[in-house]
């Protein structure tokens, strides 16, 4: 978010396809963790209503506790901080993150999060009739994002979007200084980009047109969310190669994400397509089989599972590494 003369360190990203099933969560959760083993510090905040990421690290008893705002963890979530700005009675109240490990934190999703949504719809309008309580609104998750990077020193925030063109995800898009897109190699994946696409390039431009004709002193959404890159997942790896299937797949999805979401971006930004990217594949995660579903279970990144195949976690752990050593080298 920015106001002027302020500036915020910490790089906001977010796994963001509007298709599901195509492994945000487990993504962003390994991610996280590679980001962690080098030494970063990375918040990341659980904004899909399902709460995947928070059923992740913590355990079911815990989580329904601070849903249901019953027991010593109560009004300790995104919703229970964001809700007097939603309903219009106060301003953003005090979030403490969940410690994962050292480096790493949470703040807690919730499914009432789809409350905020509501109000977020109605809030994007108030914007167009440059109503204050409209700009107050839609920055409000920013605003507390901002807080909690400060307080915790943070590198790295990752939002756990859920899979849709909603008023949430718009928000949280228009804040990030990066997104990423996670797909399955598969057809419907390469047909979702010009949606996918679309969606970004109305927002950008209708966002800049609303921060034009802000009141003074406001604050104010970054707006500028850029394409880092893409990671195929889940495919079938035959004699140590990709399947054939999704190879060919995968050639016609980078050109589509070239075509209707990074071109389309930089012409939003006045920024020259003459020149295709030099790459935009982050890297490659093949299926793993249980070792997800194990990870799950016990909490854990991939490599960091008990049981399993040896040589799957140690190459899951290389590619993770190496796709943040990318980040890195893109904050620097």
């Amino acid at each position: 978010m920015t106001l002027p003369g302020t500036q915020h360190d910490a790089m906001r990203l977010v796994m963001f396809n509007h298709k599901g099933g195509v492994g945000k969560t487990t993504l962003t959760v390994n991610l996280a963790h590679a980001l962690v083993d080098a030494g970063k510090r990375v918040l990341l905040v659980d904004t899909d209503p399902q709460c995947s990421m928070s059923s992740f690290f913590l355990e079911e008893q815990r989580l329904d506790s601070m849903l249901d705002e019953s027991e010593s963890d109560a009004g300790n979530t995104l919703w229970t901080a964001l809700r007097p700005v939603s309903e219009g009675s106060g301003g953003l109240a005090k979030l403490k993150p969940v410690k994962i490990r050292d480096g790493l934190l949470l703040a807690v999703g919730d499914i009432r999060l789809a409350e905020f949504e509501n109000t977020l719809a109605e809030c994007w309008n108030l914007c167009l009739s440059r109503n204050r309580r409209g700009y107050i609104c839609t920055t409000a998750l920013s605003s507390l994002v901002d807080t909690l990077v400060l307080a915790n020193r943070i590198d790295y925030v990752f939002f756990d979007a859920g899979p849709n063109i909603g008023p949430l995800n718009r928000a949280i898009l228009l804040d990030c200084s990066h997104f990423i897109v996670p797909a399955a190699c598969d057809l419907f994946s390469t047909r979702a980009m010009k949606t996918l696409g679309f969606a970004l390039v109305d927002w950008v431009m209708t966002w800049r047109r609303v921060s034009e004709m802000a009141p003074d002193n406001t604050l104010l959404l970054e707006g500028k969310p850029r394409l880092l890159g893409f990671i195929p997942q889940g495919f079938r790896v035959y004699a140590g190669r990709m399947a054939q299937e999704p190879l060919t797949v995968l050639d016609n999805l980078e050109s589509r994400l070239i075509d209707y979401v990074w071109k389309p971006l930089q012409k939003a930004y006045g920024i020259s397509t003459r020149d295709r990217p030099a790459k935009l594949k982050l890297g490659e995660v093949k299926n793993l089989g249980s070792l997800v579903t194990t990870a799950q279970q016990q909490g854990q990144p991939i490599w960091g599972v008990v049981g399993g195949n040896a040589d799957s976690k140690a190459e899951a752990k290389q590619v993770f590494r190496e796709i943040a050593k990318q980040i890195i080298a893109t904050a620097v």
